[in-house]
């Protein structure tokens, strides 16, 4: 394994030789860790957040997309320039840069918001399921959650990738509901050019909810860690700017087609059900099942694959960010290409990960419930870590010449101030 903190330019100009170049179709073949992560920031409990919002306040907040776009690229964007000069993932950085007590902190609350997201997902894969196959729901969750744990642990990584990359199409099945529902098009355009929104604890809830999603503490750590992998999985050898504009291009990509994907469900939950006076949607599933009989069939049961699909992309990404987070942090090894025997510890806390989001499905509370402590420990996380990164990003002793460009300094010094300031504006709101 490459050394984890280098300390000599030569070292710190290590990197992925894949990327030579920023155009062609053989760079795009090899979009990976963007692409992932953006599609996996759609998971059913995101999904479930935007079709709420999108029945609740029709196209008023549709504003708030193009807004967190360029925030949530240049979060994944530093987070993927400190994998990638490094050659080590977010919590082994923050091990031997900053204070162990806030390593820790981070740790435990993403591990905390990880597990409760994967037992919201779980649950509404195998509700979704339950709605176009009749199987009874506890069948459905731990189906689901057997094959996403023996496909983590078992498939080496550059096969289990390339699922994950397919496993990105489900998305488009969004696109398509767009297609079906009748869209007033001209209120889409007024509702992301003009901002409005209400000024109340419910609309400002709201924002928090999509920013939360968006901005996501486990897309941090998985974003790291799948470009560590990449950079093993080809052999690194020296950084380029050329390479650090192609990893732009997949980060940006990846970014683009998540926030995209949650501008289309907005769009079509405000179509659908908010223009049919179906305003208070509490999950993913309810929005296919109300979607149907106002779109047609073929609306629900697109929305309904959709949910599926992400959700075997998500879990994964919910429980290897976990993982990657807790190996890194006690320097244990770790890599989805390493051999069950030969990281123990690392699949164990994969393993763990699922079993627990699995037990929660068990233990009686509500699904909305999850959200809803999965939104507040998210929520507590983001602020904390994404200054974390803001200041690793910047800190030319680690990242030499590739230290974060000015912009990028600014766009993430942002998010930390806007994921710091929403929760007070709710305070303050009526």
């Amino acid at each position: 394994m490459a050394s984890r903190h280098p300390r000599t330019t030569r070292a710190v100009e290590r990197h992925d030789p894949a990327r030579h170049r920023v155009r062609g179709t053989g760079y795009f073949r090899r979009l990976g860790p963007g692409i992932v992560t953006g599609a996996a920031d759609d998971d059913p409990s995101g999904i479930g957040t935007y079709s709420q919002v999108g029945a609740a306040t029709g196209n008023r907040l549709l504003w708030s997309a193009p807004l967190l776009l360029p925030l949530a690229f240049a979060v994944q964007e530093a987070c993927a320039r400190l994998a990638l000069v490094t050659g080590t993932g977010l919590a082994g950085i923050i091990r031997t840069r900053l204070p162990r007590p806030l390593l820790y902190l981070c740790v435990a609350l993403v591990a905390i918001a990880n597990t409760v997201n994967i037992a919201a997902d779980l649950g509404s894969m195998a509700a979704a399921l339950q709605l176009l196959i009749p199987i009874p729901q506890a069948i459905g969750v731990i189906g689901f959650a057997t094959i996403i744990a023996v496909a983590e642990v078992f498939v080496p990584y550059h096969r289990y990738a390339k699922i994950l990359r397919w496993l990105c199409v489900s998305l488009l099945a969004y696109f398509a509901v767009l297609f079906v529902a009748h869209v007033d098009w001209s209120s889409v355009v007024q509702g992301i050019v003009v901002p409005q929104m209400q000024w109340t604890k419910v609309e400002v809830s709201f924002l928090i909810a999509l920013a939360g999603t968006t901005i996501s503490p486990y897309l941090f750590f998985w974003q790291a860690a799948e470009e560590v992998e990449e950079r093993h999985q080809t052999r690194a050898r020296y950084v380029t700017r050329q390479h650090m504009g192609a990893m732009r291009i997949d980060v940006f990509a990846g970014m683009f087609t998540g926030v995209f994907a949650m501008l289309a469900i907005m769009i079509t939950a405000a179509a659908t059900l908010h223009a049919n006076g179906i305003t208070d949607v509490q999950t993913a599933e309810q929005a296919a099942s109300a979607l149907a009989p106002i779109a047609g069939d073929y609306a629900g049961i697109l929305f309904l694959l959709g949910i599926v699909g992400t959700g075997l992309l998500s879990v994964p990404v919910l429980a290897g960010a976990t993982s990657y987070a807790i190996a890194e942090t006690f320097g244990w090894r770790e890599s989805l290409e390493r051999r069950p025997s030969q990281a123990r510890a690392f699949y164990a806390i994969i393993l763990v990960s699922i079993l627990l989001g699995l037990g929660l499905n068990f233990v009686g509370v509500n699904p909305i419930q999850f959200l809803f402590i999965a939104a507040v420990t998210n929520g507590l996380a983001a602020p904390v870590l994404l200054g974390v990164i803001w200041w690793l990003a910047r800190d030319r002793g680690l990242l030499g010449k590739w230290r974060s460009p000015v912009w990028s300094q600014v766009l993430v010094g942002l998010a930390v101030v806007a994921m710091g300031l929403l929760p007070l504006a709710w305070l303050l709101a009526p």
